[in-house]
């Protein structure tokens, strides 16, 4: 991640918010990109005044909503055919298991899964496309896609640089300890939402995974 801060601190910052916006959309769409790291390395830049936070989290809010809902469209359109495909493609984050989980997610919680979704890895990346395949209703998947994302976009760039402003603020003369301070602070404060996200990832063993007509979601 410090490699990525690094290469991004050389850029304009217009280039920072595109890139920003670009990788995490394209990562919504359902190809495993490095997402959170580009908007948490992106976040620890505007603590040092390099971009702004307001424009880092809008370009991550963007790129989140509007590839998932590209990804849902695409979905749609090409099936569960199409998610099979991109599992032989991506086989490490898009096996059938991690097809098979994300599936079970929802057909358990419906949108819900697409709004802790995005702070899941596995649901980030196969929230929309996995949404147009089940014909869940766009309605109700682009009000959990928007607020998911503006959440998960904003919480995390304000978060890490409240955080990094303060660390350089009392540990000027320790930048490697401010960093590291940053970053921990802000895993810590994503943690409550990642362990409620994670209920949708866990496997109940005894209940049956049976689809949920797209209606009743």
């Amino acid at each position: 991640m410090v490699d990525v801060q690094h290469w991004l601190s050389v850029l304009p910052p217009g280039v920072v918010y595109l890139i920003v916006a670009g990788v995490i959309g394209v990562e919504s769409m359902g190809v495993p990109l490095p997402g959170e790291i580009v908007l948490v390395s992106s976040a620890l830049l505007a603590a040092t005044g390099v971009v702004e936070p307001e424009w880092v989290a809008t370009a991550a809010a963007a790129g989140a909503i509007i590839g998932d809902s590209i990804g849902y469209a695409v979905g749609r359109r090409g099936g569960r055919p199409l998610l099979e495909r991109l599992g032989r493609r991506f086989p490490r984050h898009l096996g059938p298991a991690q097809l098979a989980r994300a599936e079970q997610s929802f057909a358990r919680h419906g949108v819900w899964a697409v709004f802790f979704g995005r702070f899941v890895a596995l649901l980030r990346i196969l929230a929309g496309p996995l949404a147009g395949a089940l014909h869940v209703p766009y309605r109700r998947f682009l009000l959990a896609n928007a607020a998911g994302g503006l959440v998960w976009a904003f919480a995390t760039t304000y978060l890490l640089f409240s955080v990094g402003r303060a660390a350089e603020h009392w540990l000027k003369d320790i930048s490697w300890a401010g960093l590291a301070l940053a970053v921990l602070a802000g895993l810590a404060s994503t943690w409550w939402l990642r362990r409620r996200a994670r209920r949708f990832e866990a496997t109940e063993p005894a209940e049956a995974t049976e689809p949920v007509p797209a209606g009743d979601r």
